[in-house]
């Protein structure tokens, strides 16, 4: 039988998820009931998740659902604590709907519009797909889940179990970080195993750490560089998911253990657990964005986003970590110009993370 970490497995369309199978397995084995219940929940649902991803990729014209009128148009769901079969659930708010009394759905909401308005405005984006994709949010999925997902149609949103993991709509740069998953899918889709995985991962953690930064007017100075910190719970002492600084987001937690993830090629995850490292070794080129932003300064979606997007646009299914690097010095010398400040501070950034 192939894992899903097997080189020769179609790991195109791989199901995203927020939570990476490492902090599911650390919690699998706590002597805690609960955690272990909660963990394997978990697990069980991103397998229901991989085959709901592997039918979207038989009917790909029908996954993205077009908007009316090709603009921002969004559509939100309660599974009522349902799994993917009961997808997408009972429709609860609408485009231009008021707000719910349900904060997920209006997080969800408000999380997907952000997001939209963030690729439109500053990349003229027209949704997901750029023809303007309905943006489509199914909130309390299952019972407790400690997840978000990204099924190749649409979002899915756990509520967590109220200790290690609060619900999953109050942070707006895993919702971010999910829906870049579908961008990346329409745009250089990026196969989900070994470094063009985590090129997908560090895509996503980017832009969703992006949208966090555009929607609160954040410096560089002032943004705190973390993945879903608003969904840690009170009983971890993690303070995120991950950090794009020389930081570990959490060390030694009684619950997820130790971040694994290197900030530095010689550090690179070799083995075949997590799909070849997608979800370990985004860290490497998330740290390398942080300090080509940390470099210029200012708002990083200004001149540092604006290198990644046209870089994502250009990448391949296949790409490399070493694509990486070089397609991202040739899109800052294409908009600012070989030996600008901005392309020295990409050359930079790569040479400091071991490139």
């Amino acid at each position: 039988m192939k894992t899903e970490a097997s080189p020769t497995m179609n790991t195109h369309h791989a199901v995203c998820s927020i939570i990476p199978p490492y902090i599911l397995d650390h919690m699998s084995q706590s002597n805690d009931a609960k955690v272990r219940r909660v963990a394997i929940e978990a697990i069980e649902q991103s397998a229901a998740a991989r085959a709901v991803r592997r039918a979207m990729t038989m009917m790909a014209g029908f996954a993205a659902v077009p908007s009316p009128g090709a603009k921002r148009h969004r559509l939100v769901y309660d599974v009522e604590n349902g799994g993917f079969a009961q997808l997408p659930g009972t429709l609860v708010r609408s485009e231009g709907d008021p707000k719910s009394e349900d904060p997920a759905v209006n997080e969800a909401y408000s999380g997907a519009g952000t997001t939209y308005n963030f690729y439109k405005r500053l990349f003229g984006r027209n949704s997901l797909d750029d023809r303007g994709m309905t943006l489509i949010s199914s909130v309390h999925l299952g019972q407790k889940l400690n997840n978000a997902f990204w099924t190749g149609d649409q979002m899915c949103y756990g509520d967590g179990d109220g200790r290690i993991f609060i619900r999953f709509t109050k942070s707006l740069d895993v919702v971010g970080h999910e829906l870049t998953h579908g961008v990346v899918s329409h745009t250089c889709n990026l196969e989900y195993q070994n470094e063009s995985g985590a090129l997908n991962e560090h895509l996503a953690d980017v832009f969703g750490s992006l949208v966090k930064q555009w929607q609160r007017r954040q410096t560089v100075k002032k943004a705190n560089w973390l993945i879903g910190a608003d969904i840690m719970g009170p009983e971890t002492s993690a303070k995120s998911l991950r950090t794009f600084t020389e930081d570990k987001a959490y060390e030694n937690d009684a619950l997820l253990g130790t971040d694994p993830q290197p900030k530095h090629l010689k550090n690179k995850y070799k083995g075949t657990a997590d799909n070849g490292g997608v979800h370990i070794n985004s860290g490497i080129p998330n740290h390398a964005f942080y300090l080509v932003a940390m470099e210029l300064g200012g708002k990083a979606w200004e001149k540092a986003g604006r290198i990644w997007y046209k870089t994502m646009l250009k990448l391949t299914t296949t790409s490399q970590f070493t694509d990486m690097v070089e397609t991202t010095s040739e899109s800052a010398a294409t908009l600012y110009g070989n030996g600008s400040l901005e392309y020295k501070a990409v050359a930079m950034a790569w040479k400091a993370v071991g490139f």
